[in-house]
C-alpha cells in the first residue's frame, strides 16, 4: 500500500513539475532574463521544467512522509471511533454534514464580494462552523444518546447519592453480575460510573468466537441494562478516555482519580494496585464474604460430603453461599448427608473456610 502510495506521489510531482514549468515559461520571457543565453532556450526550457519537477517531487516526498506518519494514525483513530457508532447516528450525522455545508454555501455568498482575502477565511470559518453543527445535530436527531452524559455537579432529586463519591465499574464486576443485586439493596451510595473504554472491552468480549467467552460478554451488557432500569440509582456512562494508555485497569485508575471516586471490581491484582496507588477498591468478593453468616463453634447443621479433602480422613462439603467446609473423618461419608459440628472457621482471601466434625447424634441438626 505504502509503495502504491509513492508511485502516484511520483506521478503527481512529475505532472504538477511540469505545469508549473509550463506557467513560468508562459509568464516570463527567457530571452530578456538571460540574453547572453538566447541561443540556448531550448536548454533553458528543460533547465525550468527539470528544476521544477525536482522541487515538487521533494516537496511532495517530504509531505507524503509527513502524511504518512501522522495521518495513518488519525485516520485508523477515526476509522476506529466511527466503526463503534450505530449505523443510524452514521447516516444522521453525514445527513446534517450536508445540509450543513449547504446552508454554509448560502451565507457565504454574503461576504463574496468582500476583499478576496477576508472572504476565504470567513468562508472557512462558515463551513467548518456549518458543518460541525450539522453533524452534530443530525448525529444526535437520528440516533439520541441512550445515556445521560457524566455530571459530577448534577443535583438529582434521590437524597441518598448526595455527597457519595462516585462508583467506577470494572469490567470484571460486571460480568460477575452480584452488583446489580447488591444496587438493588440500595446499600451502595452514590453514582455508577461505566466508562465507554469498558463498554468496547465487553463488546469485545460478547464478540468472541469463544461460546463462553461470548456468553460473558453478553451477559455484561445485560447487567448494565438491568441497572439502568433500577429507580433509585444513577448509572452514567463517560466517553473519557486516556488515549496514551492502553491497559484497561490502568485507565480504570486514573479516572477513579480524576473523579476521586472509587473502583468496584473483582479482580484481585486491580485491587492490590489499587491499593498501593490509594484508590479507594470496593471488592465484590470482600463484600460477599463480609454478609456471610458467622459459623460459631459449637453449632450444628445438615450437609452433603461431596468430595475427599486435601488431609488424610477428610471430606468436603459446600454451603448454599460456597462456603468450603472441611470435615474431619468426612471421607467415609462421601456422597452422604451428615449432621456436622463447627469446630472453627478461617477467613482467606478467597473466601471463608470452616472446619467441622462429624457430629455423634444424627438426629440433631
Amino acid at each position: 500500500m505504502r509503495n502504491i502510495a509513492r508511485i502516484v506521489i511520483a506521478i503527481m510531482s512529475l505532472i504538477l513539475g511540469f505545469l508549473f514549468g509550463q506557467w513560468v515559461l508562459q509568464s516570463t520571457d527567457l530571452a530578456v532574463l538571460f540574453p547572453s543565453l538566447a541561443q540556448l532556450k531550448g536548454f533553458l526550457r528543460l533547465v525550468v521544467y527539470g528544476f521544477n519537477t525536482i522541487v515538487f517531487a521533494i516537496i511532495f516526498y517530504i509531505l507524503f512522509t509527513f502524511l504518512w506518519k501522522h495521518g495513518s494514525k488519525t485516520i485508523k483513530n477515526l476509522a476506529e471511533v466511527i466503526g463503534e457508532k450505530p449505523p443510524l447516528q452514521i447516516i444522521g450525522g453525514s445527513v446534517g454534514l450536508i445540509v450543513g455545508l449547504i446552508a454554509a454555501f448560502f451565507v457565504s455568498n454574503i461576504y463574496s464580494n468582500i476583499n478576496s482575502a477576508l472572504s476565504v477565511l470567513l468562508s472557512v470559518i462558515t463551513y467548518t462552523f456549518f458543518g460541525t453543527l450539522g453533524l452534530i445535530v443530525g448525529s444526535r436527531l437520528a440516533y439520541p444518546s441512550e445515556f445521560p452524559p457524566i455530571d459530577l455537579k448534577r443535583k438529582t432529586p434521590n437524597k441518598i447519592n448526595k455527597g457519595a463519591m462516585p462508583k467506577v465499574l470494572d469490567t470484571s464486576a460486571i460480568i460477575d453480575g452480584r452488583i446489580v443485586e447488591i444496587a438493588k439493596t440500595g446499600f451502595i451510595e452514590g453514582d455508577f460510573i461505566v466508562p465507554a473504554f469498558v463498554l468496547k472491552e465487553l463488546r469485545h468480549i460478547a464478540d468472541s468466537s469463544d461460546d463462553l467467552t461470548r456468553a460473558k460478554g453478553r451477559r455484561g451488557l445485560d447487567y448494565i441494562n438491568e441497572m439502568k432500569e433500577i429507580s433509585f440509582i444513577t448509572l452514567n456512562i463517560t466517553d473519557r478516555d486516556f488515549k496514551e494508555v492502553d491497559e484497561v485497569d490502568v485507565k480504570l485508575l486514573h479516572l477513579a482519580t480524576e473523579l476521586k471516586g472509587a473502583v468496584i471490581t473483582t479482580d484481585y491484582n486491580l485491587n492490590k494496585i489499587a491499593l498501593l496507588q490509594r484508590i479507594p477498591v470496593l471488592n465484590v468478593n470482600d463484600l460477599s464474604n463480609a454478609v456471610k453468616p458467622n459459623a460459631l463453634p459449637g453449632e450444628s447443621f445438615l450437609i452433603e460430603v461431596i468430595k475427599e479433602g486435601k488431609e488424610s480422613e477428610q471430606g468436603v462439603g459446600y454451603l448454599h453461599d460456597g462456603t468450603m467446609v472441611v470435615i474431619d473423618q468426612g471421607k467415609h461419608y462421601l456422597g452422604q448427608q451428615r449432621v456436622v459440628e463447627v469446630t472453627s472457621s478461617l477467613q482467606t482471601p478467597a473466601g471463608r473456610m470452616i472446619f467441622a466434625k462429624i457430629k455423634e447424634d444424627q438426629n440433631e441438626a
